[in-house]
């Protein structure tokens, strides 16, 4: 379930990630339920664009919890198919569809657990198929069964006698037919009986991503904020994946990155150094360098979302001792997205810089000197098209100027602020008070323009 836009919005919580527009029959203008009352026939309805309608009875879960969480760790095809089909379907619900009830995470018992073990399942097998140990070149007892070359960890087994009962040994008998034994889990480096082909590893592989959409899908549910934030496994296996972004899936990567972002309003990264059981070994600084590597990331989608997500992060003063050792590199990353054409990325580099000059003077001071940064905070209120990120910057440039260290900095840019005074009328008020700081002080050589920006503020 999604919450409403965040445009314009007052309260405290940021609103979560919407869906893109029009990707489902309850976006059109005559909502969900003309959508699903279309006729089939008609070619420009939204049923005939999106397939047939899924009809789901609300009593499934009660019926089945138990049955989809078995199927979740059975590892069977067929029963994680449907699984995983059943519950993507009923943890999808836009808040204009009113075909089918959304499953909070808190009614089925052990469902997060099993969805996270199809993710690691997959993980755990994730490596190059093309990777394969260097051999190592043998040049003595090349005949001889233990030689100490090649696979040194590999024991035999105490029961496996090489000698047979009537007294001659097998190599005597047939040679050739001596094979060397391997310890009991050799399937899993080699191609033996077990390990699986590229079907199968592909099959993996899409399993994963479709348990990722059905985390992503429960982090749009307030019910389920608490639960996935509190448990450890969860985001240690997300940011785990953060890390892996060269190596592994893309759209796995958005999916949890996106949960992530859903989730960071109310997320303590202090849970890596609690008493919880921990898997992986997560640490606070190795989160927040995965999200870091996620903001240097050239992939747009990835870029954005970590910015919107280090800016909800820091709302948490609990968060803060581990972000701040990275705000030059934040702030210096931040004013590059500003710089790009997209006016997505220039949005989410504003709304994450609006929080940062909001909790301390350090963090004005030094995104104050660094370079361009005002320069494309003006050019963002003179040429951006939405009025709250305009706003937004033109915000941060009253937070600089509030300390007195930067002024002598933006006194250089005081005629474009007079400009944007004159033009600009919906943030005449913000920089006319800006002015007002740079020129209304004792020590300032623009004494004589006090008086006027004093009334004009």
């Amino acid at each position: 379930m999604q919450k409403p836009n965040k445009a314009g919005s007052a309260s405290a919580t940021p609103a979560k990630r919407g869906r893109p527009f029009g990707s489902t029959t309850g976006s059109g203008g005559g909502g969900g339920g003309a959508s699903s009352s279309a006729s089939p026939g008609d070619p420009g309805s939204a049923a005939s664009l999106f397939g047939p309608s899924l009809h789901v009875y609300s009593n499934l879960v009660d019926e089945n919890s138990k049955r989809i969480v078995l199927a979740l760790q059975s590892g069977l095809k067929s029963e994680m198919t449907w699984a995983l089909n059943a519950v993507t379907v009923l943890s999808f619900k836009e808040k204009d569809d009113l075909r089918r009830d959304s499953v909070p995470l808190c009614k089925i018992p052990g469902l997060l657990d099993a969805i996270l073990q199809v993710v690691d399942d997959w993980r755990d097998i994730a490596i190059p198929r093309d990777y394969t140990k260097p051999e190592r070149s043998r040049s003595l007892g090349l005949s001889a069964l233990l030689t100490g070359f090649g696979n040194e960890a590999a024991t035999i087994p105490s029961s496996d006698s090489l000698a047979s009962p009537g007294g001659s040994t097998k190599s005597e008998e047939n040679p050739n037919s001596l094979k060397r034994k391997r310890p009991v889990g050799w399937w899993f480096d080699e191609d033996g009986l077990f390990n699986l082909n590229e079907e199968g590893r592909a099959e993996k592989q899409i399993c994963a991503i479709a348990a990722s959409n059905i985390i992503r899908n429960f982090s749009f549910m307030p019910e389920n904020e608490t639960i996935m934030v509190q448990h450890r496994h969860c985001l240690e296996t997300i940011f785990q994946c953060l890390e892996d972004q060269n190596t592994e899936d893309d759209e796995l990567i958005t999916n949890l990155l996106e949960t992530l972002v859903n989730l960071a309003p109310v997320l303590d990264l202090r849970i890596f150094s609690s008493t919880k059981p921990s898997f992986i070994k997560m640490t606070e600084k190795r989160a927040v360098e995965s999200i870091m590597g996620m903001l240097g990331s050239s992939i747009k989608a990835w870029h954005c979302a970590a910015a919107e997500l280090i800016g909800r992060l820091i709302i948490n003063p609990d968060n803060e001792p581990f972000l701040l050792p990275f705000i030059p590199q934040i702030h210096k990353r931040l004013v590059d997205l500003m710089s790009l054409q997209a006016i997505d990325a220039q949005a989410a580099a504003v709304g994450a810089l609006y929080n940062l000059t909001e909790v301390n003077m350090d963090c004005r001071l030094k995104l104050a000197s660094e370079r361009w940064a005002v320069d494309r905070l003006i050019k963002i209120v003179r040429v951006h098209t939405v009025p709250e990120v305009c706003r937004k910057a033109a915000m941060i440039l009253e937070s600089l100027v509030s300390e007195s260290q930067n002024r002598l900095m933006l006194m250089a840019h005081e005629t474009t602020f007079s400009e944007i005074l004159m033009s600009e009328g919906k943030y005449s008020e913000t920089f006319a008070r800006i002015l007002y700081e740079l020129t209304a002080k004792p020590n300032s050589k623009m004494s004589s323009a006090r008086a006027v920006w004093g009334n004009v503020s």
